[in-house]
């Protein structure tokens, strides 16, 4: 039986571990582990050069799990991503050949690059955790996390994610620039090698998924599941959004909460977990209205008007 602040100090090594080769960005950090340990798949979403893919590998080196890497392309077919079908001329049958989705922790590049069609192959391996080819049913073994990147900025030659797609992910990150003093420590770690390649796991497969069951233990109480049910609600009901959060994002919201009490040290959910995760796990989830798109709002901060008048427990 491991007390929180055990599994405190498993998370902290996992996220000093990363930070090795991503500076200045604990936060980030603690959000994409955070979206792994509460079972779900996280989109980073920023300018090119901020560190999205290496934040993606970093994360990946510092855990003991098989990883694979998918550089998304115009030209990448959904069988690149799922696998197919191999006729044998010994067995007279055809073999499966997995692809590069059968893998515990999956970087998917610039997501945005492929066409709909090669995006839509991911929507069954994210939520049922399977793939399907030629009619037959393939488990992917757990843990399982897409980790995905896009550039918010470039639209030449890239399809947006539909929404069903963004509502795979249980969070939207960014990472934005690093401070003054952060970016001379990057030149500097920098300047003889990459840090990236000197990280060691800190965990393995099974801490992942002793993790990920210690999430789902964290108690949460009904004022602040209360709490969540009110914030998605108003997403629903607020006049500057066309498309509120579902029953998903709600869900989402709830266990994007129990994995940052879980890495804060706590083993119940306190209502600053919850105002912390919002606009992570909603805003890739709504949609504004095109009159007030148009002006520039953006979802978030339609997100932080609802926290600023809801009423906390």
């Amino acid at each position: 039986m491991h007390s929180s602040e055990q599994w405190a100090t498993r998370t902290a090594r996992i996220v000093d571990t990363v930070e090795q080769a991503i500076l200045g960005k604990r936060s980030a950090v603690e959000s994409a582990l955070g979206a792994l340990l509460a079972g779900g798949h996280l989109l980073i979403e920023d300018i090119p050069g901020v560190g999205k893919t290496t934040l993606a590998k970093a994360l990946a080196r510092s855990l003991d799990c098989e990883f694979r890497r998918i550089q998304f392309t115009p030209d990448l077919l959904p069988s690149d991503v799922t696998g197919t079908s191999v006729f044998n001329q010994r067995t007279l049958e055809f073999d499966f050949r997995p692809g590069p989705i059968f893998s515990n922790i999956v970087l998917a590049d610039e997501v945005n690059r492929a066409t709909p069609k090669t995006q839509a192959a991911l929507l069954e391996c994210m939520e049922e955790r399977q793939v399907t080819v030629d009619g037959h049913t393939h488990e992917l073994a757990p843990p399982f996390f897409v980790l995905a990147t896009q550039n918010n900025i470039e639209l030449s030659g890239t399809y947006p994610l539909p929404e069903a797609q963004l509502d795979r992910f249980i969070a939207r990150i960014s990472i934005g620039y690093p401070t003054y003093d952060d970016e001379l420590g990057i030149m500097s770690s920098q300047s003889a090698g990459m840090p990236i390649d000197s990280i060691e796991p800190a965990i393995d497969a099974g801490g992942v998924l002793a993790l990920q069951r210690a999430v789902r233990g964290i108690r949460i109480d009904i004022s602040v599941q209360t709490y969540i049910v009110d914030l998605v609600t108003s997403t629903r009901n607020h006049p500057t959004l066309h498309l509120g959060a579902s029953p998903r994002g709600t869900l989402a919201l709830m266990r994007l909460s129990q994995a940052r009490a879980l890495i804060q040290g706590r083993d119940f959910v306190a209502p600053d977990d919850v105002k912390s995760c919002a606009v992570h796990a909603l805003a890739h989830r709504l949609i504004v209205r095109a009159e007030h798109r148009l002006k520039g709002t953006m979802a978030q901060e339609c997100i932080e008007d609802i926290l600023s008048r809801t009423p906390v427990p």
